[in-house]
């Protein structure tokens, strides 16, 4: 009897981008990787160096890219691009974040936006994100079948399909996302039935000299 192929999938968080300004940027293309994101995408291609890579999938944005271009270049493949895997849509992008203080956000101006965290009330759904997520996420697992998948993405679509895969409520505090910079939530399959999710990262060692990140 032949056993069922094991698939495995990596979701990658791209690395720091340069964004002195601190701005809210989403969607916004064209912010690169900083320095030390650079680093840190190295970092994580050191790190699955040895692993059975033969898919390489990233979001359209500039700071996904070159996140995935060292592991990409590492393995001998391609990009693929799809942007189920891009960054949630955001009403606050292009807002100066970084110098407002979370009181400015009750501002009468924002109250329409923030009416309903658990949808949430100021950008794309959780259900909306988990669906275009999990449909990435088969469709990388085919391709890669029986080897290994990247997946180069975001902080709140990574962490929204981890709650979604792991049967987890979508709703949740941003503050308590296990998804650092350059991270690696891993995705085993056994045919197509999830064996197991599990963390790592791989930029731990850099992470501490992040001025951190908002995508």
């Amino acid at each position: 009897m032949t056993s069922a192929p094991r698939t495995v999938v990596h979701l990658l968080r791209h690395g720091e981008v340069h964004n002195p300004d601190g701005v809210l940027y989403g969607r916004l293309d064209g912010y690169h990787l900083s320095e030390l994101g650079t680093r840190m995408a190295q970092a994580a291609a050191r790190h699955l160096e040895d692993h059975d890579v033969t898919h390489v999938v990233a979001s359209s944005l500039t700071r996904a890219h070159e996140t995935a271009a060292p592991v990409a270049a590492s393995h001998g493949v391609d990009i693929t691009v799809d942007d189920r895997v891009i960054e949630a849509g955001n009403s606050f992008e292009g807002e100066q974040v970084g110098s407002m203080s979370p009181l400015a956000f009750v501002h009468p101006r924002y109250w329409g936006r923030i009416v309903n965290p658990l949808r949430p009330s100021w950008g794309e759904p959780y259900s909306e994100i988990a669906t275009r997520m999990v449909e990435a996420v088969a469709d990388a697992r085919e391709h890669a079948r029986g080897h290994e998948a990247v997946i180069v993405s975001h902080q709140l679509p990574i962490w929204t399909l981890r709650n979604q895969l792991a049967g987890k409520r979508l709703w949740h505090d941003p503050r308590r996302r296990e998804c650092r910079l350059a991270s690696l939530t891993t995705f085993t399959y056994v045919g197509d039935e999830l064996e197991s999710i599990t963390y790592s990262e791989p930029a731990a060692a850099l992470v501490s000299e992040s001025r951190g990140g908002t995508g």
